[in-house]
Formats: C-alpha cells, structure tokens, sequence
C-alpha cells in the first residue's frame, strides 16, 4: 500500500535517482535522449528549497520510493537546484497562482494513481493556505494527468537544455474550487 510523507534532505540521493529513471523511462515517447539527458541537467531535479519549504512529498511503496511532487508558495515555476534564473519571491495567495512542481513516478509504479494521490495532496495544500488557482509548467508526457484533472493548457513553450537541445512544456492552469 503506497504511503505519503514530507520529503526530507536526507531523501535528495533517492529523489535524484528517481526523477532520472522516470524521465529516462517515461519521456522517451515524447522527447529523444538528448533533450531527456539535457533536461536532467536543470529542468528536471531536486529542488531544495521545496524540502525546505516542507512542500515536496515522496510516495512509498514497500519501503522504496516510487513518486515526488510538490507545491510551492514560491514564483520559481520549475527546475531543480541546477537551474539558474530561478525567483524565490513569495507569492501572493490573493493575486497569484500556487505553482505545483517536480512531478516523477517510477516506471515500474506508473498509472497506479501516484500522481493523483500527490496532486490532490498538493492542490489541498495549496488551497488550505488560501491560493486559489494553480499553475505549473508540464513536461508532454505529464501533461495527459493534468488536462485529466481539470488543468487547461496554454502555448507549447521551448525551453534550452544546452548542446543545442531544446525541451518542449506545456504550461497549464487550474481553478482551485471548496473542498
């Protein structure tokens, strides 16, 4: 039975493992192997402010973990600790969008609702403290559980990943209604 808890520092090795081996196995449809191997090298990663922020979650399964997301109060909209550029602004719950971040699921774990079980998570987070709409920025296989979930889509956009390779996101927004 897959269990939920607050991501730690000490979880950083296992959490950068996994993003890898979800990117790697779950990309491939969507991006070849150089923008995959790019977007490890900043778009996709830890980001330690969320640990700090008690933000990021990790699903277990058995002792192993098999999913990370989070949310953040925070302007920066995706990107791991590598990525530079990044705004650590505090957002306003009354004027801005909540951002939901860093999305992975094992390949071996996928489409058993890890990520709908993070993703309520975070919205509920987000919306106990007062944000009433969220953003996030979707990778193309990502994107199909967020239009899922009631997320809209905005213009593709293309972010460089280095060695001339360029990713391809999907912004996307969602109201965030009662409970």
């Amino acid at each position: 039975m897959p269990t939920l808890r607050k991501a730690t520092l000490a979880d950083i090795p296992a959490l950068e493992a996994l993003i890898a081996r979800s990117a790697r196995g779950l990309s491939t449809g969507d991006y070849s192997p150089p923008q995959i191997e790019g977007a490890l090298r900043g778009a996709f990663g830890v980001d330690s402010q969320l640990l700090a922020d008690e933000t990021y979650f990790v699903v277990e399964d058995a002792g192993q973990i098999v999913g990370c997301g989070g949310w953040s109060f925070r302007s920066t909209l995706f990107g791991g600790d590598a990525r530079v550029g990044r705004d650590s602004s505090i957002l306003d719950p009354k004027t801005q969008a909540a951002k939901i971040r860093a999305f992975f699921v094992d390949p071996g774990h996928a489409r058993r609702g890890l990520g709908s079980l993070l993703l309520d998570h975070c919205e509920g987070q987000a919306r106990a403290y007062g944000y009433r709409e969220v953003e996030l920025m979707a990778t193309l296989p990502g994107a199909k559980l967020y239009a899922a979930r009631g997320y809209a889509a905005g213009l593709r956009v293309h972010f460089d990943v280095g060695s001339g390779e360029r990713v391809e996101f999907i912004p996307m927004r969602k109201l965030l209604t009662a409970p």
